[in-house]
């Protein structure tokens, strides 16, 4: 058989494996781990929309009337220069300071203003103003930190990873469960091309699945982002990081579509390699930058246009043992995972050539 005519019997079998990819009762979970962060990003989006159009609609001041207030002034020479406030609060409470029998009586007050894109909240006490909080509802910033965040802690390390586990190894082991592989090892085809059909299709649905969640998700966090900001970030770094992002995500499905394809063949159990593999890469930002390197989720991140977040507010013991290792230059990166993912479908091939159906025993 020439090479042109094994290649398209791989696509032939990549084209009927999809259709029960996309549509097994096995598979639909996925989409729930694809999506979920869409839907929490467009939650956010709508709140973020709501309350803007709600403070917008009782009024706003300009930005250098709310930058003007300074704490210690009084409650009256604030409202007299700003106007009514959009919400205003007071309550009185008794209290009893140190060792004082008797007790206080303090007014509290609270007073809120918006000027079109921050609140800003005005504690008083007794009159006097004693902290001034000021809050951006919608921030290009934060929203971007906030999909970097996803995408490394969620994305990477628990959707595409249990993803691509449910995706991959049903690919196998799921047609052993339905008592149907023996139909597939009864086409003429060689059992390496077979592989190459699954894994080929395995590939294509975690890819367009997963690469559509995070594309889903990166509409749904610029959404509540000012129009003029949007249009500016989008004909800057926008694409570039969107398509490194996405490249990312690729790589993720590529290494760990073959570690679990390999895994359901070699190992009569697959859930331990994969609990040993989670583990592994769970502890990866704990370990000296040269045992970082020995997994997949250390070249993936490489593609990512950011680096992992870290909480300034951690403590610094827990900061100095997750300083993730220096990333890997994309070609090291592509080529490491390419090679991984080489490795393990060839030990996959020979497995699959020795592989005997026996339907009482699986």
């Amino acid at each position: 058989m020439s090479r042109d005519f094994r290649i398209r019997q791989i696509w032939t079998i990549a084209r009927l494996e999809l259709r029960r990819v996309f549509f097994s009762r096995r598979s639909f979970w996925v989409y729930g781990l694809a999506l979920f962060p869409a839907v929490i990003f467009t939650i956010a989006a709508i709140a973020m929309t709501y309350e803007s159009r709600t403070n917008n609609s009782a009024g706003a001041i300009s930005p250098a009337l709310l930058d003007s207030v300074r704490e210690g002034e009084r409650v009256e020479a604030v409202i007299e220069r700003l106007g009514k406030p959009i919400r205003d609060v007071e309550r009185t409470r008794r209290l009893r300071e140190d060792d004082d029998k008797e007790e206080t009586e303090v007014v509290s007050r609270w007073l809120r203003y918006w000027d079109g894109r921050r609140t800003a909240n005005l504690h008083f006490r007794d009159g006097i103003l004693e902290t001034k909080w000021v809050r951006q509802i919608v921030s290009l910033e934060r929203q971007r930190d906030a999909y970097n965040g996803m995408f490394h802690y969620y994305y990477l390390k628990l959707a595409i990873f249990f993803g691509c586990l449910g995706i991959f190894m049903n690919l196998f082991r799921g047609e052993m469960l339905d008592k149907t592989l023996h139909f597939w090892l009864l086409a003429p085809a060689r059992r390496d091309v077979l592989l190459g059909g699954k894994y080929l299709a395995g590939l294509l649905a975690a890819t367009i699945i997963f690469g559509a969640g995070a594309a889903l998700t990166y509409v749904a966090m610029l959404w509540p982002v000012d129009a003029s900001e949007a249009r500016v970030f989008l004909a800057g770094p926008a694409l570039t990081q969107i398509l490194r992002y996405s490249a990312s995500a690729i790589l993720a499905c590529l290494g760990y579509g073959g570690v679990f394809l390999a895994a359901g063949l070699l190992v009569r159990n697959p859930i331990i390699p994969a609990v040993v593999l989670l583990a592994w890469e769970s502890i990866n930002g704990f370990l000296p930058a040269v045992l970082q390197k020995i997994s997949v989720l250390y070249y993936v991140q490489s593609l990512c246009p950011m680096p992992p977040p870290i909480d300034s507010g951690a403590p610094l013991l827990i900061r100095l043992f997750l300083a993730p290792a220096a990333p890997a230059p994309w070609p090291v990166a592509l080529i490491g995972v390419c090679a991984l993912t080489a490795v393990v479908l060839y030990f996959a091939a020979q497995a699959v050539k020795r592989l005997e159906i026996n339907y009482a025993n699986d």
